[in-house]
């Protein structure tokens, strides 16, 4: 499911019984959680919900990941949502992965974002030869990537929610 190409020993969040509250969250990123804070505020912003849940997760096993959610409604009414982004905690920072389909990775590229996302994007593999996406993982410990987080999370949902 994510971080597929992560090593998991520094994943944190796998007890059920303990929730991502502010006082955990800040205990386990550290520094990064000014990081965290300002992709929280970030968020609003973008009409983006972010939500906690348990999980199990093939790559890493059983753990708390958050999921970025866009809700809209359509003209005749119908209400939609689409997963933007997958989320979770790691030792001292949080990782953001914004999954994109294989044949959006050009106007990707374009995007007015820093050299060192246009790389994760190049970088990035595809996953599975039937799904044909691929992840745009950012591992965040500084603020200063979150505008080119919110480029990537404007994106997904210019290119697939709406």
């Amino acid at each position: 499911m994510l971080y597929y190409t992560m090593n998991s020993e520094n994943l944190r969040l796998r007890d059920p019984a303990i929730a991502p509250t502010k006082e955990v969250l800040c205990a386990v990123l550290g520094g990064s959680y000014g990081a965290y804070q300002k992709f929280q505020d970030a968020l609003g912003g973008l009409d983006i919900e972010h939500e906690w849940k348990y999980y199990p997760s093939p790559m890493c096993g059983r753990c708390w990941l958050a999921r970025g959610q866009f809700r809209w409604c359509t003209v005749r009414g119908t209400k939609k949502e689409k997963t933007i982004y997958w989320s979770s905690a790691w030792d001292k920072y949080f990782v953001v992965a914004v999954w994109f389909k294989e044949d959006n990775r050009a106007e990707l590229l374009r995007a007015s974002v820093s050299e060192q996302t246009k790389q994760l994007i190049r970088s990035a593999k595809m996953f599975g030869p039937k799904m044909r996406t691929f992840p745009v993982e950012f591992q965040v410990t500084d603020p200063s990537q979150i505008p080119d987080i919110c480029t990537m999370i404007k994106l997904k949902k210019q290119l697939e929610a709406v």
